[in-house]
């Protein structure tokens, strides 16, 4: 059963919690090798997701592609995903996948404290588009371009193959990190399987169902 559907299953709760306890995290993927970017902080090797504060009048949406960047070294862009979610849509407008938090986490960080955690779903660049960043950003983030509408996943990781049809690695960028906790960390790739396995707990319960929902994206597009 699906943490979506054990969650359904537990009581109402009403719990209010103050703007300074609002964090952002991503899971960002790499949609060609069907790897996700996973976070470790080298002084201890506790391995974890991309997460952090929003910067003040930021979008979430914003926080999550730039927390992504600098905890893990890899640009992404959010990604419009077919999971479930209470939001209205626009009249007329038949998108089936979108860019809505994919779940909701609290976060204990003290005794008497914790976060309200908003996750996204998030992928690596196209070589074309990190080409072009890194050479017209003039700060070390750059928003990028949000992900084409009308386009599929397989279109999407067929832009990740050089002219000999080789998977081209996403770029990790060094130094990315905006403090001194930061500068330990390292994004690494790996497997969706492994990630949850190394991850665990409610870390590796959200990678579970972005991945669920990239499947089910590729189901609907008609993919294998």
């Amino acid at each position: 059963m699906s943490p979506s559907r054990r969650l359904r299953a537990n009581p109402p709760v009403d719990k209010y919690f103050p703007s300074d306890s609002l964090v952002i995290g991503v899971v960002i993927f790499h949609l060609a090798t069907n790897r996700v970017v996973v976070c470790k902080d080298t002084r201890n090797d506790v391995w974890f997701l991309p997460k952090g504060r929003r910067d003040a009048s930021e979008e979430t949406g914003v926080t999550a592609i730039r927390e992504g960047f600098e905890e893990s070294g890899y640009r992404n862009r959010l990604l419009p995903l077919p999971l479930p979610h209470i939001q209205p849509r626009p009249n007329g407008d038949a998108q089936k996948c979108d860019t809505e938090p994919i779940a909701t986490r609290l976060l204990p960080v003290a005794t008497h404290y914790q976060y309200m955690l908003f996750w996204y779903a998030a992928e690596t660049l196209p070589p074309c588009i990190e080409t072009s960043l890194n050479a017209s950003a003039s700060e070390a983030f750059a928003l990028p371009p949000p992900f084409p509408a009308n386009m599929t996943l397989a279109q999407r990781a067929a832009e990740d193959r050089n002219e000999d049809g080789e998977v081209e690695e996403p770029k990790r960028h060094e130094g990315t990190g905006v403090d001194e906790d930061e500068a330990f960390y390292v994004g690494v790739l790996m497997g969706v399987e492994e990630a949850i396995e190394v991850l665990g707990g409610s870390s590796g319960d959200v990678v579970r169902r972005a991945w669920e929902g990239v499947c089910l994206r590729r189901k609907m597009e008609g993919e294998k």
